[in-house]
């Protein structure tokens, strides 16, 4: 199980590095996370979603992703509360009191998804959340020792010296566990080094001295990894001078948004800048602005209107601009908005921003699927022509996604999708002046073609290309793997896991734990 210091340490990149590694010494391999808080989520093949993080890891290990692999994922509504979903459906809302009594049953989903998965793979590569030292949430702890002691599996532990203070991090971590906490501890791992080795070297004596425990590897800060984020907002552009030379595309920085990876293929692409940004007035002048997904979409909306986003947009709008609308977004872009049963608060109705004449109503049942299907609307097929790379002039644009949402959407602006998907429905709306798209489809931009052509429907007119993302992300990955076996004695820490396994085979089992876990 890999554990770290702190949030984003580098759990998620290590077990990815991990499952590719093994992977390719022809083991089957899979990741895990027996709880994980994040609002990037991926739809898995058995109609369920999970964190971002394992399908990603999934993708490294050479295997589909599987609600088994993070079988427990809560997704906040705000600071109080979060949705929690139990091996891929939605099963509660709860407010952190209200969770700590479900622990219970989280854990044994939990443990019994674990126990799923090792009858089908050889090896299972744990990640941890936050940090086993939160002395707050130790008792019932279902994400990092509270787990390795039940299933009784060794640790490393992760630290980012980028952040600084590494080796405060991992002596104050290694203090705070308990004697069967620390015993399963078979090292460190110091993350995102830049530097001189040499000068790391005293540390690592002093830290290996103090604590027993051994330095198993320092790993190389990796620029510009084009890999799936958990929850944040990666490769952030918040600058208010525009770069004359690009496309610009802005994006709202909703505090509840979903899904952020969406516009991750147009933050690779050379002749486009995405911006991210919470107010207007902060905003370059845009190309195209993208309303993002949303987990609170009626709070969002708010946020939006207090901001003067509404005002924007519709300055945007009249100075020939396009907006597009993505999930939450789209919704958003239509008249109203119903929650009948609370699902993102208290029961109700807001007027959305009215510019497509539909109306949304969030339902307690999620629509979960994997989709592919063409670009529906005659103003993208035309403007695509340009960006067709060869394609003959009305030939349909394919496209791909996946759809996560509650919303049901109703109304005679959907007569004219966006998509027309395979099964034949219609998806999201385009309006009569072809200014703003919307679609509940997630990912639309990570097939090249299509990201061409929203592009081109969006104004861009330059010769450069959309990168193909999933080739990246594969080189990333390949080149993570790579530095990690650059530094890491694989074939000795497979050993040391053996070895701890072999101690535990002979010894009689103790948990040794803080009061109440």
């Amino acid at each position: 199980m890999v554990q770290g210091t702190t949030s984003d340490a580098g759990k998620t990149t290590l077990v990815a590095a991990l499952c590719r590694l093994l992977a390719r010494r022809g083991l089957r391999v899979a990741p895990f996370k027996p709880q994980n808080m994040a609002l990037n989520s991926a739809v898995t093949a058995d109609g369920g979603e999970i964190g971002r993080s394992q399908a990603l890891q999934a993708l490294a290990a050479g295997v589909a992703p599987h609600t088994d692999m993070n079988p427990v994922l809560l997704k906040p509504n705000s600071d109080r509360s979060s949705q929690i979903v139990i091996c891929g459906q939605v099963v509660a809302t709860l407010d952190a009191r209200g969770y700590h009594d479900f622990k219970p049953r989280a854990l044994a989903a939990a443990l019994a998804a674990h126990k799923r998965l090792t009858g089908r793979f050889d090896t299972i590569v744990i990640e941890g959340a936050g940090s086993p030292a939160e002395i707050n949430l130790r008792a019932r702890d279902l994400a990092n020792m509270g787990f390795a002691e039940a299933i009784d599996c060794p640790v490393i532990l992760v630290a980012d010296i980028d952040r600084g203070g590494v080796f405060a991090h991992l002596v104050g971590t290694l203090a705070l566990l308990s004697e069967s906490e620390r015993a399963r501890v078979l090292g460190f791992v110091i993350n995102r080094f830049r530097g001189d080795p040499a000068l790391l070297r005293p540390g690592i004596d002093w830290l290996e001295n103090h604590t027993g425990k051994p330095v198993l590897a320092v790993l190389p800060y990796l620029a510009s990894l084009a890999l799936d984020a958990e929850d944040a907002l990666s490769n952030r552009r918040e600058a208010a001078a525009r770069e004359p030379s690009r496309f610009t595309v802005v994006c709202p920085t909703l505090p509840r948004v979903a899904n952020a990876t969406d516009l991750d293929a147009l933050r690779l692409h050379p002749g486009v800048a995405v911006y991210d940004v919470a107010a207007p007035q902060d905003a370059p002048a845009a190309d195209l602005i993208v309303l993002p997904g949303s987990k609170s979409v009626r709070s969002d909306l708010e946020w939006l209107r207090a901001q003067g986003w509404e005002t924007a947009l519709a300055r945007h709008l009249r100075y020939g601009g396009r907006v597009l609308g993505i999930c939450g977004g789209m919704q958003m872009l239509g008249r109203t908005i119903h929650d009948p049963s609370g699902l993102e608060g208290p029961p109700g109705s807001a007027a959305g921003l009215g510019w497509l004449d539909f109306e949304t109503t969030l339902q307690p049942a999620k629509q979960l699927r994997t989709t592919h299907g063409t670009l529906a609307t005659e103003a993208a097929t035309e403007a695509a022509t340009e960006a067709a790379r060869g394609r003959a002039a009305g030939q349909p644009v394919a496209i791909s996604g996946y759809e996560i949402h509650a919303g049901v959407s109703e109304g005679p602006a959907l007569g004219q999708p966006a998509v027309r998907l395979h099964d034949g429905r219609g998806d999201g709306a385009l309006s009569a002046d072809g200014q703003i798209m919307a679609t509940y489809l997630h990912g639309l931009f990570d097939t090249p073609a299509a990201a061409d052509a929203l592009l081109a429907w969006a104004g861009y007119r330059g010769t450069a290309t959309t990168p193909d993302r999933a080739l990246r992300r594969e080189a990333d990955l390949d080149r993570l793997a790579d530095a990690v076996a650059a530094e890491l004695d694989v074939d000795a820490l497979l050993a040391q896991v053996e070895a701890f396994g072999a101690a535990k085979r002979r010894a009689p089992r103790v948990l040794e734990g803080e009061p109440g876990r």
